[in-house]
Formats: C-alpha cells, structure tokens, sequence
C-alpha cells in the first residue's frame, strides 16, 4: 500500500485518540449530564463516531490510491474525458516516464495503420518535419524522425520497432515497442540535437467488440541538448494528449479505414 494511501488512517487513528481522551467539538452538545447514569449511552455515541471516521479515512486512503499512484508507481498528471496521463520516476534520472491511456473510435487495425504509416508522420503527428523508413525485416523496421519543437533547435533520432501480434477472446491485439538505434540512422547533422535515449511502446486492445480501441502509449526519453529536466517533462506532459487527438483525426481519413 502507497503512503498515500496510509495517510488518511494516520489521521482517522489520531481521531479515535482525540475521542478516548477528550471528547472533540461535534460531541460537545451531547446530553450527558451525568457520566456515571449515562456512560453506556456515551460509549456507545463515541463508538459510532469512531467508526464513522474510520470508515470515512478508508474511502479516502481508496480514493488516494485510485487517484495519486498505484503499485507500480503511476500517478495521474492530467485527466481528461479522452485520455488519463500518468506519470512516474525512474531511477536515476530526474527525468520522468510517462504512460496515458485512452479509447479511440476506430478498431485497433485502422489504429495500427495509422501508427505504422511512418511516412506520413509530418502530415499529422505533433513537431514531427521529417519522418522515413529505413529498413523493414518483416514487421519490425527502422525509422528516423526529426522533429521540431517550440522554443528549442530542432532534435532527431532513430528507433528500432518490434510490432507482435495476439489474438484474445476479445479480438487481435497489437504492440509495437522501440528504442533508440541512432547508429543504424544518419549521422548527426550541424544544429540539429541528437536524441540518446527514447524507448517505449504502443499497445492497442480491441474495446466494444473490436469496434474501438483502448491504446496504451508508454515512453521514456530524453530531450536532446541540454534542456533542464522540469521543462522536457512539462513538454511531455502537453505534447502526449496531442499525440492522441492527432491520431485519432488522422484515422478517420479513408485510407486507413478502408484499408485492406
């Protein structure tokens, strides 16, 4: 259990105190004139009380823990009707990991064309000036990107990706994972920040019957150049939830939906 979830008992134990002791505020009206006639109805009054607030700082520890972090450490940065980002150290690096989870309208294989159509990427994926295959080995392939964002030169980098493939009772699942593979891209050019580290994934779980699709976006990565940490998550945190409103425009275009 989280330390935010022990908060609330911490504080629902030092109440139970209060009431064997001294007796708090909200009792201080009660009728009890005479402790030694009435001491059975005070005892049974404060019981109830305590109970009361015992039960009130479980929902607040169960609340917590749904809300600021779970076992693996996820806590939620931003919520929105479409899309929960989480967020989470790792150790070693001031920088943050960042997951977000959302249900798109369209099935997981328009989804996944759209996240494979690589390039096409400057034409609807966020910063993105630059985006080409490498190299295919099958379903895997190698892909460079350079992007350009606000306030900052541009930054590039090469990924390596691992797509799989499984089918569940609910229907085909897709996932496809990649890490930084600089040395198998082009050189790094004249200002233009490389981009060391970036590692992540996307995992597209059919939802209502195969007719939506739940996506899990993960990623780990740096910013290139020497940008303070606080500002690379802050980016993050802004640029993921266009991430998945740039995809999901960008799959209701007839060429991932009618796709064969």
């Amino acid at each position: 259990m989280c330390e935010m979830q022990r908060t609330p008992a911490t504080e629902a134990d030092g109440k139970t105190q209060t009431m064997n002791g001294e007796a708090p505020h909200f009792l201080s009206g009660a009728r009890v004139r005479n402790p030694r006639k009435s001491g059975g109805q005070f005892c049974e009054t404060a019981q109830r009380c305590c109970q009361f607030v015992c039960f009130i700082g479980l929902l607040l520890a169960a609340f917590a823990g749904e809300i600021f972090a779970d076992d693996d450490g996820w806590s939620v940065a931003s919520r929105s009707p479409e899309i929960t980002v989480y967020e989470r150290t790792r150790k070693g690096s001031a920088l943050l990991e960042f997951k977000a989870v959302g249900v798109m309208p369209m099935s997981p294989e328009v989804i996944k064309r759209v996240i494979d159509d690589v390039d096409q990427y400057p034409r609807f994926m966020p910063y993105v000036t630059e985006a080409r295959v490498l190299s295919r080995d099958g379903a895997n392939l190698v892909s460079y990107q350079r992007i350009s964002p606000p306030f900052v030169s541009d930054r590039d980098y090469t990924v390596r990706v691992n797509c799989e493939t499984r089918r569940d009772a609910g229907g085909i699942c897709f996932c496809n994972r990649w890490k930084a593979a600089n040395h198998l891209g082009p050189a790094e050019k004249k200002g233009v920040s490389r981009v060391t580290i970036t590692e992540g994934s996307w995992l597209l779980d059919p939802d209502d019957a195969g007719r939506k699709t739940r996506a899990t976006y993960h990623i780990f990565s740096d910013s290139g150049g020497a940008l303070p940490a606080t500002i690379t998550n802050a980016a993050s945190r802004t640029a993921i939830p266009k991430l998945f409103e740039s995809i999901r425009k960008q799959a209701q275009l007839p060429r991932y939906l009618g796709a064969r």
